[in-house]
Parts: structure tokens; sequence; C-alpha cells
């Protein structure tokens, strides 16, 4: 410092650190004096100063905005985060609780409940969606490929098979079909053509054809096509768990035709699906067996389920599943009969354009 200008120097002075307090004088405290009455309040004021007084200026505190995710250990943040979720759930039961106390003693006079929002009941409206009594869907109806079913001038008959060697679970997926849908065949494909298939099936009466794709030795598609003019639908299948895996499954299914249920196809092409689904199964079931096969159309995705039920009382009915069920999802339809070269589409998926709006449904 001494060798440098004079514009450059400075004066350096030396400033003792205290560390806890080392450096400052201790003050002789009086000892304070107890109220003799003992006030309650007093004592609390009193308290509060003490913490005060022993709280350092530079301590820290959590912000009046903290969140769960600034804790680093992860452990931690994972149980701070479960309580914070019973907590809401907590509250939440309380809010309901609360709720339902409030409506039984206002009795008639209650507020009607509140309808929650969801996708389904915000569904865009759909030009195509079908009036049951439109003439123009009933003549399509009179008109279309599956008349004769409906008529009753043809019986299903259903021919089961799979891709080129398929694994062990898709075909006890295919044997499976076969105990769900009546009057079901299972057949190797032994690495013929779809074109050659078509016309034995058709020479043999078969009025449907099922091929179960796979991949990774998991079914991943099904192509079904109606006989001998179509139409043909092209699905991709997902989430399917055989009997083995399911969980309280009831006995095997019996030889009775079961009852079919078509929930949700609304638009013109859920229609025409549905008809496709219902021609699979006779039109006369035998209510004796208590089966109902179900299909159930929810935000375009196909759920199947099979069950059985029991009629417990006049108000009460119970169900059992028996397997095996699955997860559908239309991907084309063809007119006609299988063609992957020149057939005719009526409808393909679109997923980028189709799938923009959430609340926008082709089914």
């Amino acid at each position: 410092i001494q060798n440098t200008p004079l514009s450059y120097k400075m004066d350096i002075t030396e400033v003792p650190v205290s560390q806890d307090n080392k450096g400052k004088k201790k003050k002789n405290k009086k000892p304070k004096k107890k109220s003799p009455e003992g006030n309650a309040e007093s004592s609390g004021v009193e308290k509060e100063e003490e913490k005060m007084e022993k709280s350092e200026p530079g301590a820290a505190a959590f912000p009046p905005t903290f969140s769960v995710s600034e804790i680093k250990n992860k452990q931690r943040r994972h149980l701070m985060f479960m309580k914070f979720k019973q907590e809401k759930r907590k509250q939440k039961m309380q809010l309901k609780k609360k709720k339902k106390k409030e409506r039984e003693a206002l009795g008639d006079k209650a507020p009607p409940k509140e309808v929650p929002k969801t996708i389904e009941n915000q569904r865009v409206f759909d030009e195509t969606m079908v009036d049951p009594e439109d003439e123009e869907v009933a003549f399509d109806e009179a008109t279309d490929e599956f008349s004769a079913y409906f008529n009753g001038l043809t019986n299903p008959k259903v021919l089961i098979t799979t891709s080129d060697r398929p694994r062990g679970r898709t075909v006890r997926f295919c044997e499976q079909l076969a105990t769900v849908i009546p009057n079901a065949h299972v057949y190797y494909r032994r690495g013929l053509a779809l074109k050659r298939v078509i016309p034995q099936c058709v020479a043999r009466n078969f009025t449907y054809l099922m091929v179960i794709n796979e991949d990774r030795k998991m079914p991943n598609g099904m192509v079904l096509c109606h006989l001998p003019d179509g139409p043909t639908a092209h699905f991709k299948i997902s989430s399917v768990r055989l009997r083995k895996e399911m969980k309280r499954r009831g006995k095997d299914p019996t030889e009775h035709s079961p009852e079919v249920i078509l929930n949700n196809f609304s638009t013109r092409l859920g229609h025409s699906i549905g008809r496709l689904f219902a021609a699979l199964f006779p039109q006369d079931p035998q209510f004796v067996g208590r089966q109902v096969a179900t299909f159930h159309n929810q935000r375009d995705f196909i759920f199947f389920r099979f069950h059985r039920y029991i009629f417990k009382n006049e108000k009460k009915v119970g169900i059992q599943e028996l397997g095996p069920r699955f997860t559908l999802k239309l991907r084309s339809l063809q007119k006609g009969t299988f063609d992957s070269k020149f057939g005719e589409y009526e409808w393909v998926l679109k997923r980028h354009e189709m799938d923009a709006c959430r609340r926008k449904f082709q089914l």
C-alpha cells in the first residue's frame, strides 16, 4: 500500500468478529418479579418476549410459498407429499360429510346435486349422431350387409385364426375367445394368405373371419371380416387378461348362448361397428346360462367384458367375471372383404387430426 500512488491509498481498520455475541459485554440482568396474581395473559406475553430475545436476527425461516418439491431428500419429500395428500383427503371427507348432513337437515328443500364435469358430458356435438327414429338410418339398416342376420336368414359361424407361427399366449387367447363366441372354430394359419383363406371360409358357410395378430409374443391386433360381402374392421388390442391372470374369476363359461350389451355406439360409424359386434352372436340368447358379453364404448375405446349374473333378490344382482378381458381401438373400416392393396376404406384413424380435441369422439 505504501508504494501505491496517493489516489489509490485506503485506510484499513480491523474489526473484531463476534461469534455468538462473545465480544459483547454481559449485562447484569435483573431477575423478573413474578406477578402475585399469576395472570395467564402476562405470562404468555413474557414468553413471547423471551422468544424474541433468544431468536437471532439472521435465523433461517421458510418462505410463505414453500412447496414440497423444494425438499432435496427424495425419501423426505415423498413422506411430506403423502402427509399432504392424507390431510387433503381428510378435508375432502369432512366437507362431504358436512354437505350430507346439511342435505339431510333440509330434506326436500335441499338444492339439487351438482353434476360433475367430465369429458363425456362435455362432448363436442357431432353431425353424424344416430337418431333411432330417422328414416334414413332405418333404410340403411334394412339394406346393409348385416340385414340378412338381423332378419333371421343366417346364423353366425366364426373362424378364428392367428398370424404366422403364433406363441402360446396368443393361442390361449384364441381358444378362450372360442368359448365366449358360440359356433366359433379355431384353425392354425399355416402360412396361407388371407385372400386364399376368405374363399374357403365362404365355401364352408362361415359368416366371420377373425384374425388375431401378435407382436413380441403378445396379441396386439384384430382383423374382423364379415363374410361374404364385408365390411372389414381393423382393431388394436391392448390390456389383454387371460382367465388365469384374473382374480376372483368364476368357473369356465358354459355352452349357452350369451346375451349381448352394446353401450355408447351413437354415431353412424359407431352404429355400424355395434352391428358388426352384434352379428357375432346368435339372436336367441339362452337366459338359463345367465351369461352376458358386453362391448362398452368410452372415449373411442371399446372394453370387452364377459360376466355371469345371479338375482339375489328383487333389487340386488350379483355379477361374476368369467374372462377373458381386453380393450379394442378402431384403426380402420374397409368396404368389402380384406384387401390391403386395392381396398376402399370408409374410415381411417388419423391420430394427429382426429385426436387434437379430447372432447370429440368418432364412435
